[in-house]
């Protein structure tokens, strides 16, 4: 696709804006509540009635729970095959009284699109889908090979995903992986993540007496469980936030200078980060930055503790059980095997009888920001967004990424086109309408810079 033809494209984008939106409207109307088992298969049937209706090949996959829509478009041999992974899941809406609107009434107020699945993530995938329907109307072709990989559990934590990328690593053949998903840091600079840290999450529980004792009657004669807890979460952190579960960061990656680099340019006003959320320091430890914290360094959260009595006024009883929720953030050269080895082993030393229960996890995930194909993401995101993009080598959070990096082999690339005031998983989750056809517009202009792009294909030789 020469410039001149890009140009035209980007023209048909705009032109097609109000069907766009209609089309995407139809989409958000129908509730896909994966959590609850809520209109997902219906939505399902409609992403592949918009994605044949465009010119794709499709195919409605079954997993074990909600299936996965497929979808290709081969045309191009010799050219480069881009593999755009989304999600048409969303989250439960509650709490309802919060919405400002219904939420799966789609509603535009301040140029805003709000509803649930706006930005998280019919909307982001929806904008490839758009782009690539645009190509094939206006050219009767794409300039590069499209895969389409749409899943119905990634609000769930993508239990199925690894499974059937495993199965169908023939069928996914491709050069690169593309994702949309998720808020900017900073609305005034678009960004292209190379990663993600890994999650773990693990339950704990304890027990003491049968029931919950008097703790007159009782005390000094039953254990408490909440102090088992208490005492064995107190062997796995010190006071500066290092993990001391032996072993923990034997295989941290050593991050190259160019990931140190883009991390240093990344904009960032702390102060004004930290008073969103009632902060005006870091914790310790001293001399660990903001982004280092994020990026190259693990780290182990208690996310809940429950135990014994906690409503108004006094209850005086020794509790019969405990449970600690704890999630694990994993960066690069980690895996969740070996830490929840070393986790379950390091419970075993210091609280036997304390039940240790896996509930769940995801990889890092990697892309070097020197790989050859991150020029061509960025001049893309740079077309779509009018200025250039911020390289972000590590997102703080998870998703189900390594299943491209590490599974199949293939660079991957996350360009977030929602604004930093998403709100997704919260009441009045909503995308810039701005932002919606600036991604339009990306996408288009990816799949025109890559088919002008010399790497070499799959199984080729340079």
């Amino acid at each position: 696709m020469t410039s001149t033809s890009l140009e035209t494209i980007l023209a048909a984008c705009q032109v097609r804006a109000e069907r766009d939106l209609a089309d995407l409207y139809t989409l958000i109307r129908q509730p896909s509540i994966s959590a609850q088992n809520i209109g997902v298969r219906e939505c399902a049937d409609l992403f592949v009635d918009v994605l044949r209706e465009a010119g794709f090949d499709v195919r409605l996959m079954p997993t074990p729970a909600h299936p996965i829509v497929y979808a290709e478009w081969l045309g191009a041999p010799g050219k480069p095959t881009v593999l755009i992974y989304g999600h048409y899941d969303v989250q439960p809406p509650e709490p309802l009284d919060q919405w400002l609107s219904p939420p799966f009434e789609p509603t535009v107020r301040d140029g805003k699109l709000f509803a649930r699945g706006a930005g998280d993530n019919k909307g982001q995938i929806f904008a490839q889908i758009a782009a690539a329907r645009a190509c094939l109307e206006v050219a009767g072709s794409l300039p590069i090979n499209v895969k389409f990989l749409i899943e119905g559990e990634e609000e769930t934590g993508s239990p199925h995903l690894p499974g059937f990328i495993t199965a169908h690593r023939d069928l996914l053949v491709a050069d690169l992986a593309y994702t949309s998903d998720g808020p900017v840091h900073d609305d005034a600079h678009p960004q292209v993540v190379y990663g993600v840290r890994g999650m773990l999450l693990v339950e704990l529980r304890a027990r003491g007496a049968s029931h919950d004792l008097h703790s007159g009657n009782w005390g000094g004669l039953v254990p408490n469980p909440a102090w088992t807890l208490v005492h064995l979460l107190a062997t796995m952190r010190d006071a500066d936030g290092r993990v001391t579960i032996p072993g923990f960061y034997d295989d941290v990656f050593a991050p190259t200078p160019a990931f140190l680099a883009a991390m240093a340019r990344i904009p960032l006003d702390q102060q004004a980060a930290l008073k969103m959320v009632g902060r005006d320091r870091l914790p310790p430890p001293a001399g660990l930055g903001y982004f280092e914290r994020l990026m190259t360094t693990p780290t182990l959260n208690i996310a809940g503790f429950t135990s014994g009595y906690g409503g108004p006024g006094p209850k005086t009883v020794i509790p019969s059980t405990a449970m600690v929720k704890i999630d694990m953030r994993l960066v690069p050269g980690q895996s969740t095997d070996d830490i929840f080895e070393k986790f379950r082993d390091h419970v075993a030393r210091h609280a036997p009888d304390v039940e240790v229960l896996q509930q769940g996890g995801m990889e890092p995930s990697y892309t070097p920001v020197e790989h050859p194909l991150s020029r061509i993401v960025r001049r893309a995101v740079e077309t779509g967004f009018g200025v250039p993009p911020v390289d972000v080598p590590l997102l703080g959070g998870s998703l189900p990424d390594a299943v491209f990096t590490q599974t199949l082999g293939l660079p991957s690339f996350l360009v977030p086109y929602a604004n930093a005031d998403e709100r997704n998983h919260a009441p009045n989750e909503n995308i810039s309408l701005d932002r919606f056809f600036a991604g339009v517009r990306t996408a288009a202009a990816l799949f025109a810079y890559l088919a002008e792009s010399d790497q070499p294909r799959p199984g080729t030789t340079t």
